[in-house]
């Protein structure tokens, strides 16, 4: 099953106690690159949860945010440091006599200030947290895959169609490469009547040269690769797995050939083919570089 590297899920949850939200969004990357984003308290577990989002993507830019807070209807413990409320009280009366002011420190300065109202840290027991998130981020990764597969198979049957265009333009060059040569050696002749040169030109030497052009002209080689190449592709697309390198070497082999075919037949009717060719490949080539 060939997977796109383009694709987004969202899990909602509870962990030990809490609601957590999990969002996973995909691009398309030539590796596997995980930013991976955790509450504080939760970032020891990073390395345990990539390695399970390994076992499930192999290419592409993931991006993992995982938020957290408390079920609705339930405040959040805090502290009242009272010594810590006294000392600024303290220093704020010493402050005031020595300024020679009236003012007074009032009760809400008092609670913005540093430590004198905290949130309780909560004991967390970080394996109950690991079981239950690892669940989570693993659902929400079938959920990404679930999407990506489906993209995927659309991008798979694209492929197929061009490649069975390309199958098409490339007997449609097999077929008029013979034509070319009879077509050269017509030329020549009647280039050598046009200017009365007939005189002194043996047969056996415009066989040579007919040969010759055959020979550069000779392009059987690369439609047999190419063939080739268009056989593996599609064998590649019905294989299990990660089909996107794969896919992405052969393109570049076609663009070869391709560009070789063109060099070799300089012909109207093949000069079209071969920008159809290359217009098909490069159109492979675009969906390619969504596949992982």
């Amino acid at each position: 099953m060939a997977f796109s590297m383009t694709g987004f899920a969202r899990q909602e949850t509870e962990i030990s106690g809490e609601t957590a939200v999990i969002e996973i969004s995909s691009v398309n990357h030539r590796f596997l690159d995980l930013s991976l984003r955790l509450p504080s308290q939760w970032s020891i577990l990073e390395p345990a949860l990539r390695d399970i989002v390994k076992t499930l993507i192999s290419r592409g830019k993931v991006y993992i945010c995982v938020r957290h807070g408390r079920s609705l209807g339930i405040a959040p413990p805090v502290r009242l440091d009272v010594e810590r409320a006294g000392a600024y009280i303290e220093a704020a009366r010493e402050l005031m006599h020595l300024m020679r002011s009236t003012d007074s420190m009032s009760l809400d300065t008092l609670i913005a200030l540093d430590g004198v109202i905290t949130p309780m840290e909560e004991e967390v027991d970080l394996e109950k947290v690991k079981e239950q998130l690892s669940a989570a981020i693993r659902t929400a990764l079938l959920q990404l895959n679930e999407v990506r597969a489906k993209e995927g198979a659309a991008l798979l049957a694209a492929i197929a169609e061009h490649l069975r265009s390309l199958d098409s333009l490339v007997c449609r060059v097999e077929k008029r490469a013979p034509e070319l040569l009879t077509l050269y050696e017509e030329k020549l002749r009647q280039r050598i009547a046009d200017i009365n040169a007939e005189v002194g030109v043996k047969e056996e030497r415009l066989s040579m040269e007919v040969a010759m052009m055959a020979d550069r002209m000779d392009v059987t080689e690369e439609l047999v690769r190419f063939r080739a190449h268009i056989a593996h592709a599609h064998d590649i697309l019905a294989s299990e797995g990660p089909v996107g390198r794969d896919l992405n070497f052969l393109v570049q082999e076609m663009q070869r050939e391709a560009n070789t075919l063109g060099s070799k037949l300089r012909d109207v009717e093949v000069s079209r083919d071969t920008i159809e060719i290359k217009t098909e490949i490069e159109k492979i080539r675009e969906q390619v570089q969504n596949l992982e």
